[in-house]
């Protein structure tokens, strides 16, 4: 986490950055500032320290000589976590962010070295929450749950509080007037608070998202970063193409809300989905891939050259070409007052939030798939009894490790040929959840706090119905031969549009096929900017969507 680096190593690394001095004191990067990169101590010390929920200063480390500052966030200039002050005069090398990102290709061993350690210290604020915002408000709030699954979700250090048992957050509230209906509050660490904001303006608070330059114009831009997204953007951005990813809530797709995957190749012993896919969200920042995470598109003009997005905040894009990779939405069930539970008391994912949710109580999850069965092992570590309600015997739908596994856990019970018929419960809270027989019969009912849904999913298309992109009856996104005469592999109707993982016709719905479609894409990619860069045509305006 903290190496230090020899003199032969530093001035290796000085042709990419610049020598600055700081007096005793004095400021070296701030919580909450943007633009910093790698600082490598020539002399002198610093102090890294992170702010607690309440104020308080803890030291993390001091760096002598050798030593460098910085962490993940440092790979794209995105605000600091941390305070660091010179405790005596100090010179340091600084590396830009554009350069850092140079040094982690062009010196191959080094360039590990310092990677690691970038994600060692980012999962070590992970661990304690410092740095992060803090999220004040009561802990089963469904919007308290809500902003700390984005922040989870996006791999970002924060902090609860809950006014209900910590006096702090009690004060806070007093202190700012923070009416009932205005919580959660967030406290970013740049000093601004928010009152119940959304993921897009919480993270637009901390700099996890910017405004993206009109006037650029990118090789790539890739709508959605789950597994088949961020395989698109690292295949293409090590190969020299200049790479947006746009992802409307968060990196990793429902592959990141997996507890664990356990038939992905070369993880004998399994990997939970964030942590794959927070892997290959530091990797694709490494290539230098600028994420918009979260901006959603809303609109594809594809008769144009160059394409353009606009998104949700009516923002441009502009790109050579687009990859859609925005894989598919949770299906929902068709049950009254479903709404008024969602985010509280019903969830679509298991992470280790929920699980802490179910701890000795009775829950239900609804599913038959692996995602479903991965799932159910994981909340019964926790929880103290899981019901599985399946439409159909779970050897037709589920890998058999996961069926022999669920098998043997005595505090799991698996109801097949039902679906749910009703829920119950008020002010949010559920207190039970009623099912009967496809075919009809009596209704069963089993109290329970916590209902999960693995129900599938359906394509996440509808933002594209009027561009003319070619679908299936199903609504997935056609491609190669099915979308056309001379059609690339993994291009749609329209030229330069491609399509790849969940949301396209005839995929796998497996996250290494997801991954494979991002690598082969890429040199359809080449194929056609190649083509088009050959042989320029004038083509006439198409439709928008």
């Amino acid at each position: 986490m903290f190496p230090t680096l020899t003199e032969i190593e530093v001035e290796r690394l000085r042709r990419f950055g610049t020598q600055r001095c700081y007096g005793t004191g004095e400021a070296v990067v701030r919580a909450g500032e943007g633009g910093h990169g790698l600082a490598i101590l020539l002399s002198g010390a610093v102090e890294v320290s992170q702010r607690d929920q309440k104020g308080c200063v803890t030291p993390i480390v001091t760096h002598l000589p050798g030593g460098f500052v910085g962490e993940l966030a440092q790979l794209s200039g995105r605000p600091s976590l941390v305070d660091v002050v010179a405790v005596r005069a100090t010179d340091v090398l600084a590396i830009p962010p554009e350069k850092l990102r140079a040094v982690l290709t062009a010196e191959a061993s080094l360039g590990e070295r310092i990677m690691r350690a970038l994600i060692l210290r980012r999962m070590g604020l992970l661990e304690t929450g410092g740095g992060g915002p803090v999220i004040v408000g009561p802990a089963h709030h469904p919007d308290v749950l809500r902003l700390q699954n984005f922040l989870r979700r996006n791999g970002h250090p924060h902090q609860s509080l809950d006014p209900g048992s910590d006096h702090c957050g009690q004060v806070l509230i007093d202190r700012f007037r923070v009416e009932p209906e205005e919580l959660p509050i967030v406290l970013c660490p740049g000093g601004q608070m928010l009152r119940n904001p959304s993921e897009g303006e919480m993270a637009r608070c901390i700099g996890l998202v910017g405004p993206i330059d009109p006037d650029r114009l990118f090789d790539v831009a890739v709508i959605g970063a789950g597994p088949s997204g961020l395989a698109t953007a690292v295949y293409a951005a090590s190969e020299g193409l200049s790479v947006l990813v746009l992802d409307c809530r968060a990196f990793g797709g429902q592959a990141g809300a997996s507890a664990r995957i356990e038939n992905y190749l070369g993880f004998p012993t399994g990997i939970s989905g964030m942590a794959l896919m927070g892997r290959a969200y530091s990797q694709a920042q490494k290539f230098g891939v600028e994420m918009a995470i979260p901006d959603e598109a809303v609109r594809l003009e594809c008769g144009n050259d160059p394409l353009r997005l606009t998104l949700a905040t009516g923002e441009r894009v502009q790109a050579r070409t687009a990859v859609i990779a925005t894989g598919a939405r949770y299906r929902r069930l068709d049950v009254s007052d479903l709404e008024a539970f969602e985010g509280r008391s019903v969830h679509y994912w298991a992470s280790p939030l929920e699980q802490r949710l179910c701890a000795s109580q009775e829950v239900v999850l609804v599913g038959g798939g692996n995602s479903a069965g991965q799932a159910v092992v994981f909340l019964a570590e926790q929880a103290g009894r899981v019901t599985l309600l399946t439409r159909r015997p779970l050897a037709e739908t589920m890998s058999a490790y996961l069926v022999e596994r669920i098998g043997g856990l005595a505090n799991v019970e698996v109801v097949t040929g039902v679906e749910v018929s009703a829920l119950e419960g008020d002010a949010g809270a559920l207190r039970a959840v009623r099912w009967q027989a496809r075919r009809g019969g009596a209704e069963a009912q089993r109290d329970c706090r916590q209902l999960f849904l693995f129900i599938g999913a359906e394509p996440n298309t509808d933002w594209l119905a009027q561009s003319g992109l070619k679908r299936d009856a199903n609504g997935f996104l056609l491609t190669g031969a099915q979308a056309g005469e001379g059609r690339l592999p993994l291009e749609t109707s329209r030229r330069g549009v491609f399509a790849v993982g969940d949301v396209r016709a005839g995929s796998v719905k497996r996250v290494a096929a997801a991954v494979g479609d991002g690598a082969q894409v890429v040199a359809a990619i080449h194929r056609y900017l190649a083509d088009a860069e050959a042989a320029p045509v004038d083509r006439p305006a198409m439709a928008m969507a």
